[in-house]
């Protein structure tokens, strides 16, 4: 394997994606999007725990959680009146030839995380469409 010791445990610990969206929109104009779908985050599992990723406005939030083993934290954003789809298994990128041209945005970072499979979506009811219509999830 080649490339940076990061990948390569990343790829090595079989982590699972999963793809949370909410209706909080911590800037006036998100509320032109569609109700439950303002916002999108990522939460990655693998065999030592939960890490969220919630790209908010002018800042990345990465938190590994420290949560008992075996909780289930899919279920918790499911009860807490949140959308959740996967698991995905996030894949490799996809090469490209040019820079993306969408700015970075919380729909940019969960197509990241899911890599070179994930859909193209610019909101993120478009993104939760694209993957329910398409991307299998993870055994």
């Amino acid at each position: 394997m080649t490339g940076p010791a990061h990948r390569r445990a990343a790829r090595s610990v079989g982590q699972q994606a999963f793809i949370v969206f909410g209706g909080q929109a911590d800037q006036p104009w998100l509320r032109l999007l569609r109700p439950g779908f303002r916002h999108c985050f990522a939460a990655l599992a693998d065999e030592a725990g939960w890490t969220v990723l919630d790209p908010l406005t002018g800042r990345l939030v990465v938190a590994r959680l420290d949560l008992p083993p075996g909780f289930d934290l899919p279920a918790f954003y499911r009860r807490a009146g949140l959308t959740v789809l996967g698991p995905y298994a996030p894949t490799e990128p996809r090469p490209q030839w040019l820079p993306p041209l969408a700015p970075f945005s919380c729909v940019a970072l969960c197509r990241a995380v899911l890599g070179g499979g994930a859909p193209f979506a610019l909101t993120p009811f478009g993104l939760f469409r694209a993957l329910q219509a398409g991307l299998p999830a993870a055994s």
